[in-house]
């Protein structure tokens, strides 16, 4: 039955920020709004297909998500670091190195990136690489992956 996930929700401290964010600097398409709820739904890619909800809360009441859009993997390795600096977000790897490179979940195997929106939820930009899963080697430099392809 289950072909997908379809929809995900976080709370945000202040509504109009948020949408300004996930609309402005992330280019997420604004699909619904509620003033009276403060509430505001966003398309993650193509129309339809999956969503976002961000609910305004007060900051007692906002607890820390993570979650990860895909991407093609050109743009995580060439474009991520950079866009996310432009953006004046701090991009950082799964091992919080020093060096803030995409790094390489091996057991998927998928090359990723992290970054934290305006209330501190962990955002991430992932994309699935070619080849086998190799779980042995955990998390690695996308350049020791390509070594050992």
């Amino acid at each position: 039955m289950i072909k997908g996930l379809f929809e995900t929700h976080i709370y945000v401290e202040n509504l109009e920020r948020s949408i300004d964010f996930y609309s402005n600097v992330l280019g997420l398409t604004q699909c619904h709004y509620e003033e009276g709820r403060r509430i505001a739904f966003f398309w993650i890619g193509k129309p339809q297909e999956a969503m976002l909800g961000i609910w305004e809360k007060p900051k007692t009441e906002i607890d820390i998500r993570h979650f990860a859009f895909r991407c093609e993997v050109a743009d995580v390795l060439d474009k991520s670091v950079s866009f996310l600096t432009q953006h004046n977000l701090k991009p950082y790897n799964f091992l919080k190195s020093d060096d803030a490179a995409p790094m390489v979940f091996a057991w998927m195997p998928a090359v990723a990136i992290y970054f934290n929106d305006p209330d501190g939820h962990a955002l991430e930009f992932i994309a699935i690489l070619a080849g086998e899963a190799r779980p042995e080697l955990g998390v690695i430099a996308y350049e020791e992956w390509l070594k050992l392809q």
